[in-house]
C-alpha cells in the first residue's frame, strides 16, 4: 500500500503541471456549456419528425437518465484520478474538448425537446444544471463514449462503450433526444478524439506538451 501510495505521489508531481492545465480547460469548457446551454433554453426552437421515435412510446427511465449524469463524471476522472494518475491529465482534456465542441453544436441547430418526451425532475440544487432544447448531439452518450477512446488500451473501455448504449438507449426511449443526436454523437465523439490527439502530437513537436498535455 506505501509502494502505491508513493507511487501515486511521484507520478502525481510528475505530471502536476498537465494536470492543472487540463483542470483550467475543464472550467473553461464548463463556463462554455453554461454559456451555450442558457441560449438554446432561450432561443425560439422547434420539434421535427423522427422515425424512431414515432415507432417506440415514451418509456420513463429517469433514473438511469440521472446516472447518466453522474456516470461520466465518476468513471472518467475518479478511475485515473486513483488508478491512473498518469492519464488523468489526458482524460480530463479530451473531456473538455468534447464538452466545448459540443456546446458549438448545440447553438448552431435549433431543435426542440420532442413534445412527448418524459419530463425530468431533478433535485432543487441541480435544477441549474438542466437545460431544455440542447438536443445536437448527445451528451448523456457522448461524454461516456470518450472513455472509450480515453482507455482505450484498458479493459475498462468497453464498460464505457456498454454504458454509452445503455445511455443511448435510454435517452431515446425517453424521447430526450431525437434518433440523429444519439448516431452522430458515435462519430462526432471519434473525431473530437482524433482532433484532440492531433493536437497533442503538434504539441509534442514545438517541446510545449511536457508542459501542458
Amino acid at each position: 500500500m506505501n509502494y502505491n501510495l508513493n507511487k501515486w505521489l511521484k507520478e502525481f508531481s510528475f505530471y502536476k503541471k498537465r494536470i492543472f492545465i487540463s483542470l483550467i480547460l475543464l472550467v473553461i469548457a464548463a463556463i462554455a456549456n453554461f454559456y451555450f446551454s442558457n441560449y438554446t433554453s432561450k432561443v425560439e426552437t422547434s420539434t421535427v419528425n423522427d422515425l424512431i421515435l414515432n415507432l417506440i412510446p415514451p418509456i420513463d427511465l429517469t433514473p438511469l437518465f440521472i446516472l447518466g449524469w453522474w456516470a461520466p463524471f465518476f468513471l472518467i476522472f475518479v478511475f485515473p484520478l486513483f488508478a491512473r494518475i498518469h492519464k488523468f491529465h489526458e482524460a480530463v482534456y479530451h473531456f473538455s474538448l468534447l464538452v466545448v465542441v459540443r456546446s458549438i453544436f448545440i447553438s448552431l441547430t435549433h431543435l426542440k425537446v420532442p413534445a412527448d418526451a418524459i419530463q425530468v425532475s431533478l433535485p432543487k440544487p441541480l435544477n441549474w444544471l438542466y437545460f431544455q432544447n440542447d438536443m445536437f448531439f448527445s451528451g448523456h452518450t457522448a461524454f461516456i463514449l470518450i472513455g472509450f477512446f480515453v482507455f482505450k488500451h484498458e479493459k475498462i473501455k468497453y464498460l464505457f462503450l456498454v454504458l454509452s448504449i445503455i445511455m443511448a438507449f435510454t435517452v431515446l426511449a425517453m424521447h430526450q433526444h431525437y434518433s440523429i443526436d444519439v448516431f452522430a454523437a458515435y462519430f462526432i465523439t471519434y473525431g473530437t478524439f482524433k482532433i484532440g490527439e492531433w493536437l497533442r502530437e503538434k504539441l509534442s513537436k514545438t517541446g510545449i506538451k511536457r508542459y501542458l498535455l
